[in-house]
């Protein structure tokens, strides 16, 4: 008798287990979208982009700017309140990796990393933590060959040619498409001498534009310059700072990373600047797929590949309609 009714009982357990279990894979999913700079243009994609998987996956989004450590683990903690199932982010310092790995074990929350690798203490890529990227020494030297290519094209004698490397160093990304792009005009034969750092407190258009002046005003000597930078925004600055000096279209040629909003807003312009393009990187793949993979993950369908490396493609004024179909935008 006492055998059977723990049999029975045995059988209520698994059952009710299995129902909590159903239950529990029937909750409506949810999915955080956390990044660093909201208001950035490349941000600003990012979320559409992942408000149309949400829109075609049948999730709820929620869209939130951390653009500090305190307000992002307040986030994530507002994320489990709200039961929500995993989150994607690009934090504010990739430093913050393990107390975002904490805090995620902490409130049973899976994380995914887009753009910027999450790193710990001691500076090395997070394994555990998923990540979709790209390869930030690659893309700048597309965009050095590309200013190489250009500089050649206007037969611009090198020697009276300045660089402009809007630098943001502390992140490592920044560091890295810097570095690729000034290698890969050292190879086209551009002096090191020619090299004018122009460091920035932000990454936003207005850091870049007071850092390039300063560099400008240092070093007028240059008949031409060329401009790179982390992204679109760093590379506008450097192009508006050589606008209020005098320096046009003809003597600027200043190649960008993101092709975002701002990117497309400054090739459409009635008349050429010195924003000559863009290595464009999808934002629709970065928003669009992180989501979806974040969604397979939670759901059970497929778990995300630990490292994906997005490619670039060079925009210019002239080819941008191509490159945009051929990315997907």
């Amino acid at each position: 008798m006492k055998r059977t009714l723990l049999a029975a009982a045995s059988l209520c357990l698994i059952a009710a287990t299995q129902l909590i279990g159903v239950a529990h894979a029937a909750d409506p999913v949810k999915i955080g979208f956390l990044v660093k700079q909201a208001e950035e243009p490349w941000f600003q994609d990012e979320w559409r982009y992942a408000e149309q998987a949400a829109k075609d996956k049948g999730f709820t989004l929620v869209k939130i700017g951390i653009p500090n450590g305190e307000k992002m683990i307040a986030a994530i903690d507002n994320l489990a309140a709200q039961k929500a199932q995993g989150f994607v982010i690009c934090a504010p310092d990739v430093k913050l990796g393990k107390a975002i790995e904490r805090s995620a074990k902490r409130n049973n929350l899976k994380v995914i990393s887009v753009d910027d690798r999450l790193v710990d203490g001691s500076g090395k890529p997070i394994a555990s933590i998923p990540h979709m990227g790209i390869s930030g020494y690659a893309i700048g030297k597309q965009v050095g060959e590309g200013i190489a290519a250009e500089v050649k094209n206007r037969k611009w004698n090198i020697a009276d040619v300045g660089v402009i490397r809007v630098a943001y160093d502390q992140l490592p990304t920044a560091k890295e498409r810097t570095t690729g792009a000034i290698d890969a005009l050292k190879a086209a034969g551009f002096p090191v001498a020619n090299i004018v750092d122009a460091p920035q407190a932000k990454t936003d258009t207005e850091s870049a534009f007071n850092a390039a002046n300063i560099a400008l005003t240092k070093n007028a000597r240059f008949k031409h310059w060329v401009a790179v930078g982390l992204n679109d925004e760093a590379v506008l600055g450097a192009v508006r700072a050589a606008e209020g000096r005098g320096i046009k279209a003809d003597a600027m040629v200043g190649v960008g990373i993101g092709g975002a909003k701002a990117a497309e807003n400054e090739l459409n312009k009635p008349a050429p600047t010195g924003f000559y393009g863009s290595v464009m990187i999808s934002a629709r793949q970065h928003g669009y797929e992180t989501s979806v993979n974040m969604y397979n993950w939670i759901t059970g369908k497929a778990t995300p590949p630990a490292e994906v490396l997005t490619k670039g493609m060079l925009m210019t004024r002239a080819n941008q309609a191509d490159v945009r179909k051929q990315m997907g935008m």
